[in-house]
């Protein structure tokens, strides 16, 4: 049983999907920080001086002045910047992973049909080779 595991967890699939999962993993950091450090700043900016981390509905009934401050305390929050963060960090991932998967399907067209090296006897219904001028099989003459 160990010997069909080690087997199966050396297969190159196995191994490539390990190698895609760790470069996803450290690619979704890159875009985490992407988003929260250059991407929303300047919209938040723009907004009027938001940071979107920081937005948050509180539902305890008390008044926080940060999400820190409300999180310390212990408060039920809703954390919609957060969220809209995360849709963006979602939204440049999905896109990379579709110019990805459109790149790969590009180098992976199928290849022409092979052109055909056979014809049909137009007499016997026996395959014969295109150049033939005679069928082998009923020794009809065959016309071009």
């Amino acid at each position: 049983m160990l010997k069909e595991f080690k087997e199966f967890a050396m297969k190159g699939n196995v191994l490539d999907l390990a190698v895609g999962f760790i470069i996803g993993a450290a690619f979704g950091k890159i875009v985490t920080s992407l988003v929260s450090d250059i991407i929303m700043p300047p919209i938040g900016l723009i907004l009027g001086k938001v940071d979107f981390s920081s937005l948050f509905l509180n539902l305890s009934g008390k008044s926080y002045s940060s999400l820190a401050e409300a999180k310390t305390a212990g408060a039920a929050t809703l954390n919609y910047g957060i969220f809209l963060n995360n849709i963006v960090d979602f939204l440049i991932v999905a896109f990379a992973v579709f110019l990805l998967v459109r790149m790969v399907n590009r180098w992976n067209k199928p290849a022409p049909a092979a052109a055909p090296s056979t014809k049909e006897c137009p007499y016997c219904a026996s395959t014969i080779p295109l150049k033939a001028t005679r069928c082998p099989n009923c020794t009809s003459e065959i016309r071009a």
